[in-house]
């Protein structure tokens, strides 16, 4: 048992530019280390627990078996193949691991295990490492120091994915303080469309305590469309953080949505750049929490061109002690005129100890734009609690209405039907 850098050993050992990818991320995470509350970016949320030398590293699955006890990726027990209600084609991990599928995708569709990618797939190693920016994210350093297991996903030009796709990353860390890392390549090409949800969740010890760090790379191509969905439900004293990198050509159109409502530690940062002329990009979140949970959200989107436009909405619940944290920037490059980036932040306290730290950012260094940022924080309207309690309604009952209510209309903005009615589920 060790820290977070560990010596392992990892598949491609004898392949040069995976090695140097890999060195390069151990040299930047050796030189940044778990950040502290001097750290600008995660001044508002400190992950000391990370900082603990008992990491394990999990091991490989026999090809039947599971560490749980129960039959390998099973519907009961620990939930261990856990599906989701839609209709879909399903990629499952389990502690890192893919289980292999036998789904039969469609022409001009391409799903592969990262390593597999990797050992033969030209347009993988085009991307792969080049979309997220390790120099100054410590933990997308450490997720390439240990770079090796993901999936890779193309959908080639022209080509519109009938059915979503789904990766349920399912943990089940028992009384091990386990740790592993996950990198997702997706390249989407000109004229494709694309759903993409991703679910984590946990069966097991209630008090289990594991960090779950994953790095999404995704290309954007020339008037594609992909809508990437997210829900993070992990164990209430996990640690779980998310990069989701990306770039979006001429034309090219990115939908993004978390909802977290897990996990002690949590934090999803999306950064967007909007290369070329008529790029757009949402990015939406919503995050319901209580007990001593930190919660974070953080964005970035680059305007790099003239005719790029982006909107945010982000919307929380937070109960107990605990504490909700929004970082939204939106930069303007010089002659990115004609741009537009809109961002709104808004947060529902339910308890005189519940804590929110915001911080809006607009960086414009062009003239000609329209941008906008925006917060707000308050309690729920006791005279709507009064009403509805007159009218026979309990007060769990009517809390519970009044905050579901203040929640949909972020939700709103998941244009899939199923997988907005999916996520309600799940609040």
């Amino acid at each position: 048992m060790a820290g977070l850098l560990q010596n392992a050993s990892l598949w491609g050992d004898d392949i040069p530019w995976l090695c140097a990818l890999r060195e390069k991320g151990t040299d930047v995470f050796t030189r940044l280390g778990v950040p502290g509350a001097k750290v600008e970016d995660w001044k508002y949320t400190k992950p000391r627990l990370l900082n603990a030398d008992d990491f394990v590293l999990p091991e490989a699955p026999a090809q039947h078996s599971c560490s749980c006890g129960c039959e390998d990726y099973c519907d009961e027990g620990c939930g261990c193949r856990r599906n989701i209600p839609l209709d879909a084609y399903q990629i499952h991990f389990k502690n890192g691991f893919r289980h292999p599928e036998h789904n039969h995708f469609p022409e001009g569709v391409t799903v592969l295990p990262l390593d597999e990618a990797i050992a033969g797939n030209e347009d993988c190693r085009r991307y792969l490492g080049k979309i997220a920016d390790i120099e100054t994210a410590p933990f997308a350093a450490l997720n390439t120091a240990y770079l090796e297991n993901g999936v890779f996903i193309n959908i080639a030009r022209g080509i519109k994915l009938d059915k979503p796709l789904v990766i349920i990353c399912h943990t089940c860390a028992g009384e091990r303080n386990l740790f592993y890392n996950l990198r997702n390549l997706v390249v989407m090409e000109s004229g494709s469309e694309a759903e993409i949800v991703e679910y984590f969740h946990y069966d097991g010890i209630e008090k289990s305590r594991y960090f779950v760090n994953v790095v999404n790379e995704i290309a954007v191509g020339k008037n594609a469309v992909l809508k990437h969905y997210k829900c993070q439900d992990d164990a209430y004293k996990a640690a779980h953080v998310s990069l989701s990198a990306v770039q979006i050509k001429a034309g090219g159109r990115y939908q993004n949505f978390c909802l977290q409502k897990g996990a002690d530690m949590g934090r999803n940062e999306v950064r967007v750049k909007l290369q070329d002329k008529g790029a757009e990009a949402r990015v939406d979140a919503a995050y319901k929490m209580s007990g001593w949970a930190t919660l974070d959200t953080t964005t970035v989107i680059e305007h790099l061109s003239p005719e790029t436009y982006s909107e945010q909405l982000v919307k929380g619940v937070v109960d107990g002690e605990a504490k909700g944290v929004f970082q939204g920037k939106i930069h303007i490059a010089p002659h990115a005129v004609h741009t537009e980036g809109r961002q709104l932040h808004k947060a529902l306290l339910l308890s005189d100890t519940a804590e929110i730290d915001c911080k809006p950012e607009l960086e414009i260094f062009a003239d000609d734009v329209k941008c906008s940022h925006g917060a707000a924080s308050g309690e729920l309207d006791e005279e709507q609690l009064f009403y509805m309690r007159s009218r026979g309604i309990d007060e769990d009952e009517a809390r519970r209405i009044l905050v579901e209510a203040f929640l949909d209309d972020v939700l709103l903005k998941v244009d899939s039907e199923p997988v907005r009615n999916w996520l309600k589920t799940m609040l």
